[in-house]
């Protein structure tokens, strides 16, 4: 089982380095880029035969109390069976 954790800066929040990114993209010829974001990706290789819906609340506790800053960041969960 596998779960993938989406961490992203809130609206709110500031983000140099995608800016940053964006008018590099934007200098490299892709005219169509409006705005970047920058975030984070992480995937946990979980055991196989346990309860989707207890993985899930635990990845979640996980991820609200140590792969990202509630106060900076939001996130989401998916699971893959």
């Amino acid at each position: 089982m596998k779960a993938t954790v989406t961490v992203s800066l809130k609206a709110a929040v500031l983000d140099p380095q995608g800016k940053a990114i964006a008018a590099a993209l934007r200098d490299l010829g892709l005219d169509l880029v409006e705005s970047a974001r920058v975030g984070k990706v992480i995937e946990l290789q979980l055991s196989e035969g346990a309860d989707v819906e207890s993985v899930r609340r635990q990845v979640e506790t996980a991820a609200d109390q140590l792969l990202a800053n509630p106060v900076m960041e939001d996130w989401r969960v998916e699971i893959e069976a």
